[in-house]
């Protein structure tokens, strides 16, 4: 029988008078350095500072558009094909990497409510004042051959938004009422209202292909199931929402953009409040998109910037802006993760890295090692007060800071004037809401 003993010996570690200075176990490894962690510290720092210096996001601008982008949309299955809709209602097929306009359609007479892609990618569909849905295909036309549409359907109402299945030939769209749509079929097979006069944003879910969102103008989000013939339930704000996208990877969760500055993540299933509150913005906001990872998201807002929002946190971890970047209408998180497309009113599609300090092209073996350890120093010391002041600070346009500080000192006046409310009231008479539940005017099942 064997048997292990702990044997700790005082004269070890105590000290036989008091003005003996302490003994310091030490460890004669020589892979653990006795300074280690403040060797590590000042490379976090030093990582922290150089990830600032080479934070250059902006990548392209891709210009050819005759006036403001109104939409946006990704191709099904190619990296490389973007389209775009403007406000004099023509789509541009854009080529990624050559950074280039490679077909121009007139589709509309007025705007481009909206453009999405069929699920194989082998056509995509716009939208448009004129109140017709139109189907194009992706190819372009042989030589000397006039562009013309496959198939076009006009509707009774305008058109102000579509999305396509994930995996079916159906499509929504929504006007007065949200319509679904075969694609062999000139009417709705569908169609959902539930007294309201205008819709302004529909979408499919990517997980759960039978549900559906949309944003109405009686500032509710409204819940749909196909197979349902009456919507689900939707949920009254206190302000209108313009779009709302779901989480690709969390099938219950979607986030909408308000006209309240904020965005709203949603757990479908208790809509009583939101899961969390996005603030940052300094104007409505007025696109949203999630990454294809379904840890952050996109938003677009009429303050002139974008930013960029870890799904779970308050606050925008990045924010892009340029001289020249006017009110931001749309945008889109590119499917490799790696780049975001934002389209604004003064006629240019920009497109952005998702990580503003990433190298791009190929790197060698050592230089992904070593990004991997400068990423880790820093998640290690991310709380550290330097590293953390140095990580967070972004320079803003001067209207964007003026315009935060002054939102700053109206919540704080607020917050004043709802605690002297509360102290001068009878105790209980005066309840305090959460900052979650504020928003959220009713529930309507």
């Amino acid at each position: 029988m064997k048997v292990k003993v702990l044997c700790r010996n005082p004269d070890d570690y105590v000290r036989e008078t008091t003005r003996d200075i302490q003994r310091v176990p030490r460890n004669y490894d020589p892979t653990l350095h006795p300074f280690e962690v403040p060797r590590e510290y000042t490379r976090a720092l030093n990582a922290t500072k150089l990830e600032r210096v080479f934070a250059k996001p902006f990548v392209a601008s891709l210009d050819g558009h005759r006036d403001g982008i109104s939409c946006i949309a990704k191709h099904a299955k190619s990296l490389s094909t973007v389209l775009s809709g403007a406000c004099d209602g023509e789509v541009k097929v854009w080529n990624l990497p050559r950074r280039e306009c490679v077909r121009t359609i007139q589709a509309h007479e007025g705007f481009v409510r909206g453009i999405c892609s069929r699920f194989c990618g082998t056509s995509f569909f716009t939208v448009g004042d004129d109140k017709t849905i139109k189907q194009w295909n992706m190819e372009p036309p042989g030589c000397g051959v006039q562009e013309e549409p496959i198939n076009t359907i006009l509707g009774k109402a305008v058109v102000t938004g579509i999305d396509h299945h994930q995996r079916e030939a159906t499509f929504a769209t929504c006007g007065q009422t949200v319509d679904i749509y075969d694609e062999q079929r000139s009417s709705p097979i569908r169609s959902f209202s539930w007294g309201v006069d205008s819709f302004s944003c529909v979408r499919y879910n990517p997980v759960e292909t039978e549900l559906l969102a949309s944003c109405a103008s009686d500032r509710s989000v409204v819940l749909y199931d196909m197979r349902e013939s009456t919507p689900l339930r939707k949920v009254v704000m206190k302000l209108r929402s313009n779009t709302l996208c779901w989480n690709p990877m969390e099938a219950y969760y979607f986030t909408c953009s308000n006209e309240d500055y904020n965005l709203y993540t949603y757990d479908m299933r208790h809509l009583k409040c939101p899961v969390t509150v996005h603030m940052d913005h300094v104007s409505a906001v007025l696109d949203v998109d999630y990454s294809p990872t379904g840890r952050e998201f996109v938003s677009a807002s009429f303050d002139k910037t974008i930013r960029i929002f870890p799904k779970d946190k308050g606050h925008s971890r990045e924010v892009y802006h340029t001289k020249r970047m006017q009110h931001v209408i749309c945008v889109r998180w590119s499917a490799d993760n790696k780049y975001v497309l934002s389209g604004s009113d003064e006629m240019n599609i920009r497109l952005w890295k998702a990580n503003a300090s990433e190298k791009l092209g190929v790197l060698s073996s050592r230089e992904k090692i070593a990004a991997n350890y400068n990423k880790k120093l820093i998640e290690k010391f991310q709380h550290h007060p330097q590293v953390k002041r140095i990580a967070r600070h972004r320079h803003l346009p001067r209207d964007v800071l003026k315009q935060k500080k002054q939102q700053r000192e109206m919540k704080e006046a607020k917050r004043r004037k709802e605690q002297n409310v509360r102290k001068h009231s009878k105790p209980g008479s005066v309840p305090l809401v959460p900052e979650k539940e504020k928003h959220v005017v009713a529930v309507l099942e």
